[in-house]
């Protein structure tokens, strides 16, 4: 997913100043990363864990990920449908504290 003026667009927020919008972009993005790992993470062993943080490269970790957690779309999906909702739903707050 691309996170970019579209995006803020999409989630209505393009009146944001631009001084913040990349600053809530990168932020969306990072927590994003932490909700969908700790999601992905739920009922996986320790050496699951560890075999997975071994893995370099996009590719690798879809294929991991593919066969040790077959939902992890459903999930990223999921977890990037209630980030956008939680956005909207504070949308004028966001707008109006960056002002």
């Amino acid at each position: 997913m691309e996170f970019d003026d579209n995006f803020l667009q999409e989630m209505g927020l393009s009146a944001m100043p631009e001084d913040q919008k990349q600053k809530f972009l990168d932020y969306v993005q990072e927590e994003l990363e932490v909700r969908i790992g700790e999601r992905i993470s739920r009922g996986l062993t320790r050496e699951q864990l560890d075999e997975f943080d071994a893995i370099t490269d996009q590719a690798g970790a879809t294929k991991w990920l593919e066969k040790n957690r077959p939902d992890f779309r459903e999930i990223v999906a999921r977890t990037i449908d209630e980030m956008k909702a939680e956005i909207r739903a504070n949308r004028a707050r966001l707008v109006g504290a960056a002002e």
